[in-house]
């Protein structure tokens, strides 16, 4: 299967400092994709809408699912690397552990990612919870633990990012991927 290899994905535990990482990258002026669900819950709180993690779990992922195609779609043919803040796989998971969707019947119609994906792995000492992520730190482990093994599933190869510093974290992927600064 193809694999787009400028599309990067971050992944991995809920509360595991991607959008902390998303961010350093985008400082370093590298193109960047907020995660999904963050903007689906901040537009859904603000409307009064029931496509929560905490109401409608199925409908939630199906927006998810929805929001995080069009983001690699909008990105096809831009040159250098993009970095997301999670993508459709995630969705794609939440939607066959909560509705029994086979994620393998996403993954043929969805755009592919780089083959490589980086999972931050669980780390207590940095996760917290907030009006967005309600849930608890038990249940994000369990979220990563079906993320690693799906994305291998579908074809990815998931690196787990060491537990270091977030500029630390930055140039390991950098380097796995053998990038430099824009």
């Amino acid at each position: 299967m193809h694999r787009s290899g400028h599309c990067v994905v971050l992944s991995g535990c809920s509360g595991g400092g991607k959008s902390t990482l998303l961010a350093e990258l985008a400082g370093r002026g590298f193109a960047t994709v907020e995660e999904p669900g963050r903007r689906i819950v901040k537009d859904e709180m603000a409307s009064g809408g029931s496509a929560l993690p905490w109401i409608d779990m199925i409908a939630f992922a199906r927006r998810a699912l929805d929001l995080a195609t069009a983001d690699r779609t909008a990105v096809e043919g831009k040159a250098g690397p993009v970095f997301f803040d999670r993508g459709w796989v995630d969705a794609a998971g939440a939607l066959e552990h909560f509705a029994g969707e086979p994620a393998e019947e996403t993954a043929k119609t969805a755009p592919p990612y780089c083959s490589t994906v980086f999972m931050t792995p669980p780390w207590l000492e940095i996760y917290a919870g907030d009006t967005q992520r309600r849930h608890g730190f038990d249940e994000a482990v369990a979220e990563h633990e079906r993320l690693m093994q799906l994305y291998p599933r579908l074809g990815y190869t998931p690196v787990l990012l060491p537990k270091t510093a977030v500029p630390d974290r930055a140039d390991f992927i950098l380097a796995r991927l053998k990038i430099t600064a824009p």
